[in-house]
Parts: C-alpha cells; sequence; structure tokens
C-alpha cells in the first residue's frame, strides 16, 4: 500500500539533498519507490551520472526542440504522423504552436487497427489520402512511426515499398516517435538527426563545399568559423539554408562534414557509409584552448595555417570582464539545455570570476569529465540538482536575492526573470560558436541582468518560441 501523502505545504524541511523541499516530497520519493538525492554538492557528485534513475518529473520549461521541429528543417517536405490519438496530442500542439499545421497530417492508430491487424493498410490508404487532400505537392514525406508499430511487427518494408511506386515523384522518409527507445540503444532525437539526411542522394564533390550537420540552430553568422573557411576559398552549407528540395540536395555535394551537437554523431557515420562524406566533430566548446584545436583541424582539412587567436581570445576576456564588472558576486545558475558543454562553460565562467552557483543537469557528456574534475577539485561547494527527479516537483524554487540564470530549466528551478533565453546552445541570432559566441553570450548575460523577462510565459513555448522553420 503507498503511503499517504502530506497536503502541509506551510511545513517546509531541509531534505538530505541539500535543497529546500515541502514534506510531501520525501513520501513521494517513498511511494515511488526511489531512492537518493536530488541535488548534491559538487563533491559528491559522481561522473556522468550524479543522480539514480527512475520515476521522472518534466518541468513547464518546454524551449527544447522536438523531432516535429526538426523534420520541419527540411524544405518542401510534409510532415505525416501515424500513433494513437494521445501520443497526436503533444506533436499537434507543436506544429500548431509553430504555425506548421499545413505541413503536418495525422494518421489516427485506433483500437480496431491493433485487435484486428492491417496495420499496412492504415498507413498506406491513410497516406494517399493525405496527399489527395493537400493543397500542394510536397517533395518529401516524413512518416513518423510508433511504439505500436515495432509491438504489432508490421511490415515497414512493404509499407514504403507500395508507397514509393505509388507516387514515384515523391521521396518517403521513415521517421520515429518512440519514447520507449528513449534510454535504450539510438534515442528519437539522435534518429531524427539522421533521418534529416537520409533523403540526400548521391552527386559529385564540390570540394569549396564544406557542411555543418545535425543542429537545429544555424550556426550565427559572426562566428569565425565562416571566416576560416572563406580564407580557404570553401564554403559552409547547413540544411537552414535550403529554400528549397533542390538546394538542400545540394549538401550531398559536399565532400566533407562537421558536426557540433554529440547527438548528431550517429548522422556524421550514416553519411560517411552512404555518402562517402568524411567528418569531423567540433564541439561548441568554451575554454580557449579547445576552441583553438577546433581551429587548428578545420585549418588541417582546408590546408590552411591556423589562425591566430589572440586578439579573439582579448575579446572575449574584455566581454566577460564586463559582464563580471557589472553583476558582481550576482549567484549565476545554469542547466543542460543551455548548451551541450556544460561543464565547459561553467569552468570559462568561473575563470573569469563569475559567481556560479547552482548547475541543474543529470548527466554529462564524456568531454565533459576534464572540466567537471577541475571544477569539482576548485569549488567542489556548487549545487549540483537534477532536473527530472519526482522530488524536483516540491522544490523551492525561490532564491535569496537576484539570480542571473542561463536556460529556461535553471530560470525555472531559482524562479528569478533574470535568464538567458537560449536553447542548444543557441538564440534568435543561431548557435553561438567559438570565440565570438562566448562574446555574445557574454552581452546576453548583461541584458539578462538590467532587463527581467517574463519567465512564467517565456518557457513554455515549444522550441524557444521558433517559427524560423517555416
Amino acid at each position: 500500500m503507498l503511503k499517504k501523502l502530506s497536503h502541509d505545504r506551510n511545513k517546509p524541511e531541509k531534505t538530505g539533498c541539500g535543497c529546500l523541499f515541502d514534506d510531501r516530497s520525501a513520501d513521494l520519493a517513498a511511494a515511488a519507490g526511489i531512492g537518493g538525492p536530488a541535488s548534491v554538492s559538487l563533491a559528491e557528485a559522481h561522473f556522468p551520472a550524479p543522480f539514480k534513475e527512475g520515476l521522472e518529473y518534466s518541468s513547464p520549461a518546454r524551449g527544447t526542440w522536438n523531432i516535429v521541429h526538426t523534420g520541419m528543417l527540411i524544405p518542401e517536405s510534409h510532415e505525416i504522423f501515424v500513433c494513437a490519438e494521445g501520443c497526436l496530442r503533444g506533436v499537434v500542439l507543436t506544429a500548431a504552436e509553430m504555425d506548421g499545421m499545413g505541413r503536418y497530417s495525422a494518421i489516427e492508430v485506433r483500437e480496431n487497427n491493433v485487435l484486428e491487424g492491417g496495420m499496412e493498410e492504415l498507413m498506406i490508404d491513410g497516406v494517399a489520402d493525405v496527399l489527395e487532400k493537400l493543397p500542394y505537392r510536397p517533395k518529401a514525406i516524413l512518416i513518423f512511426i510508433n511504439c505500436q508499430h515495432f509491438f504489432l511487427a508490421y511490415d515497414q518494408d512493404y509499407v514504403f515499398d507500395t508507397l514509393r511506386k505509388r507516387f514515384p515523384d515523391i521521396d518517403f522518409d521513415d521517421c520515429y516517435m518512440i519514447p520507449t527507445l528513449r534510454k535504450s540503444g539510438i534515442t528519437p532525437d539522435q534518429k531524427m538527426r539522421i533521418q534529416m539526411y537520409e533523403l540526400l542522394k548521391p552527386q559529385p564533390f564540390d570540394d569549396s563545399l564544406i557542411n555543418i550537420i545535425g543542429s537545429n540552430r544555424k550556426v550565427f553568422a559572426d562566428s569565425e568559423i565562416y571566416d576560416i573557411a572563406a580564407s580557404a576559398g570553401k564554403k559552409i552549407v547547413q540544411i537552414h539554408d535550403s529554400n528549397t528540395y533542390e538546394e538542400y540536395q545540394n549538401m550531398a555535394r559536399a565532400p566533407f562534414n562537421i558536426y557540433i551537437e554529440p547527438l548528431a554523431k550517429n548522422s556524421a557515420e550514416r553519411l560517411e557509409k552512404r555518402l562517402g562524406q568524411k567528418y569531423a566533430y567540433l564541439p561548441a566548446f568554451f575554454r580557449y584552448d579547445r576552441i583553438d584545436e577546433n581551429y587548428r583541424k578545420l585549418a588541417e582539412y582546408c590546408g590552411i595555417t591556423a589562425i591566430d587567436t589572440s586578439g579573439l581570445r582579448a575579446e572575449a576576456d574584455k566581454a566577460l570582464a564586463e559582464v563580471k564588472d557589472l553583476i558582481g558576486d550576482t549567484p549565476v545558475a545554469i542547466d543542460y539545455s543551455f548548451t551541450f558543454e556544460i561543464m565547459s562553460l561553467v569552468r570559462l565562467l568561473l575563470e573569469h570570476g563569475i559567481n556560479v552557483r547552482e548547475i541543474f543537469a543529470d548527466g554529462f557528456a564524456a568531454e565533459d569529465e576534464e572540466d567537471f574534475r577541475w571544477v569539482q577539485k576548485n569549488y567542489p561547494d556548487i549545487r549540483v540538482s537534477s532536473c527530472v527527479r519526482p522530488e524536483m516537483r516540491f522544490a523551492d524554487r525561490q532564491r535569496d536575492g537576484r539570480y542571473l540564470a542561463l536556460g529556461q530549466k535553471a530560470a525555472y528551478f531559482t524562479g528569478t526573470d533574470h535568464f538567458v533565453n537560449v536553447v542548444e546552445g543557441g538564440g534568435d541570432e543561431g548557435l553561438y560558436y567559438g570565440y565570438k559566441g562566448i562574446v555574445r553570450i557574454a552581452e546576453l548575460m548583461k541584458e539578462a541582468f538590467m532587463e527581467p523577462k517574463d519567465m512564467k510565459t517565456i518557457i513554455q513555448r515549444k522550441g524557444r518560441g521558433v517559427k524560423s522553420v517555416i
């Protein structure tokens, strides 16, 4: 029998995790059969996973992208989700919020389709019906299947072979909305970053082109990465540059791919196997030596001498010094959704005297370990808190004095309206990359400190309120 949960929210208590919770949090953990803290000092934190997995809580910070947003990046494509009604609710709301309903359709899987079979006919007839009723002819159809298809062992090859024969002028891409795979093998997000390039057809290579693949946002225009490529007579191409399906297909002409986000690793490997495109992993690091190493690798591929970054370093140092002068010892919180290289950024800020006090993350990437150990040794009292442990539902989100947050989840959990609204390393201008990216983030920190935002309204918008993909 589950223990009766207390409903007296007026008696907060300190739990062993060091965060302030009301008395329901411990009862919730006991009732759910889970254990371990939801917040620890960095000295106590284990790498790469500080917290025990189990029942999860989802905060109302919705700014991260999902598979609907990512699929929309393929120009002149149309998405069709084949799911049960309950599953469709979330994706249709995403499409509606981003003004993308004209590029979205759904085929509802009902109980009789599961019990009586005929899933293949449902999909084929449903897609055909969608195509007959669309006011335009899409160049590509992205069909999103769900968990039920795998449970029922439907014949996917038959479905897609039939559709390709019936509609030879349209390319069909198999995409996946399968949350049951979220923690085993390739996640739906990683799979989507593979499928967004699966429609590219082999073409002769053009040595003047370099792709950046797998990022939901385009690298912002001021990044020095463009200048490095241009100095070698090369042009950087991203899916965001494509206004037509033909322009998207031109990405197959690049002999070399760069991927910035770890979630795109499988995509780069697949493109090398399928199209012969070589690749390099050049993450959005914040440590200067690692940024220089990225640029050395790029220069080596381009056949040029590595650039002198001393001036760029000085510019970044100056921008961070201005942040420190403005905010003083104001406590800073940062969450994992702000950047894929969270500990690299934490270390950079600490080395410039900025008072990072809280980190919200449930796990760290392998390349974070060196920076994690450095911060752990030099700043052991910094707190690391989970974003998904169920206790966080009842965490006290009030902090003494003004907090400056980097990321929506950090803003939510610290209850501050002073936050930098960046998700997955990017804002309105794109993904902040390299030294100029650091300068821009520093500017956004100053703006956030001086000008509060309506946190509760902003963080509820999916995909950071993105409309740029339409």
